[in-house]
């Protein structure tokens, strides 16, 4: 029981019978002589009331005592920001877990392309499955968590596409100028260039959805309430940066650049108001650099790409092993899509309002 129902339980009956009865013909004091409300227990009240009272002390402390990390996880307005981003996560892992051993039964009876996709669909689902958990937990539509159903696929997809195509074309371009990059021959002929184009949009949409809810989506919303919007951003991005890492081609500067565009897309999120153009920016480069250009993508070259391309030069310049995403020259491409963005997307749509922890425009 919390301390406040506590206070104001009454006596019980043999507290109440253990005081002495007052002789009927004794004299009633005048109002001047009563002890006043405020005064300490064992001025106003009998010995029998002070022991029941130190009892009640003594059960409030024996039930703080009983949930210790109450304090740390709970607050007066309910669970932490922290507390619900702890639960997504774990959740999150659960559900990887379990289909991590599912997928792994169909290993042998998969090529490489559809291992690869499941792999890449597990992690979204473990992603976003959580994120309906918590929107029934906090009471409130999936949509405020950056991915709303009425915008799917709608404007903000198709311009972040557009601009997600274009940044990675003219880095290419710079890139083919200073002869770091060759286009080469056609690797695909007849129908399986559609198939290989489909099957990676497809594949890189999908892990467009995995990447942008988990670092941008949920965990952005719930993070913003405790440190607000760019704090959150910037641990993210981060985050976003480091998860490359585990790639086996990556390089320091690839990861930074990682990091970078994660902010960028954090950007993205604060003036439009949801993840869709994130999304189609993120699948449009990706798909770019390992299909149409067939680039390694933050250290890996994947098969079925379109054309038998090359990089040659320093690794400054044509960024190595990492590939484009490694070299310098992605840096300023990032700093003028920062620059062209917050010019073409003034307004900030997304933001949490600090006394209601809603979403509201800021």
């Amino acid at each position: 029981m919390s301390g406040t129902m506590m206070d104001n339980k009454p006596l019980s009956p043999s507290s109440a019978e253990s005081e002495p009865t007052e002789p009927i013909n004794e004299s009633r004091p005048d109002a001047s002589s009563v002890a006043p409300a405020s005064l300490p227990l064992d001025l106003t009240s009998s010995p029998s009331s002070a022991a029941s009272s130190s009892s009640l002390s003594i059960s409030m402390t024996g039930a703080r005592r009983e949930s210790p990390l109450r304090e740390v996880l709970v607050g007066r307005e309910g669970m932490y920001p922290g507390t619900r981003w702890v639960i997504y996560l774990v959740i999150a892992f659960v559900i990887f877990q379990v289909e991590g051993w599912l997928v792994m039964s169909l290993r042998s009876h998969v090529n490489v392309f559809w291992w690869r996709f499941l792999i890449e669909f597990s992690m979204m689902l473990a992603a976003i499955l959580p994120g309906f958990v918590m929107a029934r937990i906090e009471d409130r539509p999936f949509g405020d968590f950056g991915l709303p159903a009425r915008r799917a696929f709608g404007r903000n997809f198709w311009m972040g596409t557009l601009w997600g195509i274009a940044s990675l074309s003219i880095l290419m371009l710079a890139l083919r100028l200073t002869g770091a990059f060759e286009f080469g021959s056609l690797s695909l002929h007849g129908v399986r260039i559609f198939k290989f184009a489909a099957y990676y949009a497809v594949f890189f949409l999908v892990t467009g959805f995995f990447e942008d809810f988990l670092l941008r989506g949920y965990s952005q919303w719930v993070l913003s309430q405790g440190m607000n919007f760019w704090p959150a951003a910037a641990l993210l991005s981060i985050s976003f940066g480091a998860i490359h890492g585990g790639n086996s081609g990556e390089a320091k500067t690839g990861l930074v650049a990682a990091g970078l565009i994660g902010f960028f897309l954090c950007l993205t999120l604060r003036r439009t108001g949801d993840l869709w153009w994130a999304v189609g920016f993120h699948v449009a480069w990706d798909w770019g650099e390992s299909y149409l250009y067939s680039v390694p993508d933050s250290g890996a070259l994947l098969p079925g790409h379109l054309l038998n391309s090359s990089l040659r030069g320093p690794d400054w310049l044509t960024g190595g092993s990492v590939g484009p995403e490694g070299s310098y020259l992605v840096f300023v491409v990032i700093g003028a899509l920062w620059v062209l963005f917050d010019r073409a997307y003034p307004e900030v749509k997304y933001g949490v309002n600090p006394v209601t922890r809603t979403l509201s425009p800021s």
